[in-house]
């Protein structure tokens, strides 16, 4: 024919057959696109409604929780909080109940003391004494203050006052309400004890303490 015989022709003059691409291996058809780094050809495809398609190596969960030591570290901080709480509390009804128990501590002892006071009206002696860590001073007579440092009377402080009293009142108003008790001598006590014991003791009333 004279496809052939034009291609005997060509071969006759010295040209040659275009030569065939060496056949392709079989496990190429196995493995993925070029680029890919050999990787399966369904590898990385989006699987049903666009979600990519599971590679068989399970998923890595987030940390789940705290520690077993954060735990217990937070139920101690718990415990001791609840505890502080639990004690301001108990501090704060003790507080309330002790000023309770004052208030009416003070009112028994204001109404044992109506008409009891020996306060003379013509005092002219002044008797200083030391009472909540101040020097306070209380008028009396002569015989007063002589009897006052030999332990018969006493001195109550009621709303702001010092009251003169029999050793008996004081001893009342001393169960009744000790903290009043401004001035109780001991007459067996050392003289040092109590610098202002002395009879012959005088300040001046003016002078300003």
């Amino acid at each position: 024919m004279t496809s052939n015989s034009l291609r005997d022709q060509l071969l006759g003059l010295g040209f040659k057959d275009a030569p065939k691409p060496p056949p392709r291996p079989k496990h190429d058809a196995q493995k993925g696109k070029p680029g890919q780094g050999g990787k399966p050809a369904h590898a990385g495809r989006p699987g049903p409604a666009g979600k990519p398609a599971r590679s068989g190596k399970p998923p890595q969960r987030p940390h789940a929780g705290k520690s077993r030591e954060d735990i217990d570290l937070a139920k101690a901080y718990a415990i001791r909080a609840q505890k502080e709480k639990d004690e301001r509390i108990e501090a704060e009804r003790l507080k309330q109940e002790e000023a309770r128990l004052r208030r009416e501590a003070k009112a028994k002892l204001e109404a044992f003391l109506k008409d009891k006071a020996l306060n003379a009206a013509d005092a002219e002696h002044v008797r200083h004494f030391e009472y909540g860590g101040k020097i306070k001073r209380v008028h009396v007579t002569a015989p007063q203050l002589k009897a006052l440092n030999a332990g018969e009377l006493g001195v109550v402080q009621m709303n702001g006052r010092y009251l003169l009293v029999d050793a008996a009142t004081l001893a009342e108003a001393e169960a009744i309400f000790a903290q009043a008790v401004a001035l109780k001598v001991d007459p067996n006590a050392p003289a040092g004890d109590d610098p202002y014991s002395d009879p012959q003791y005088q300040v001046p009333d003016d002078l300003v303490w």
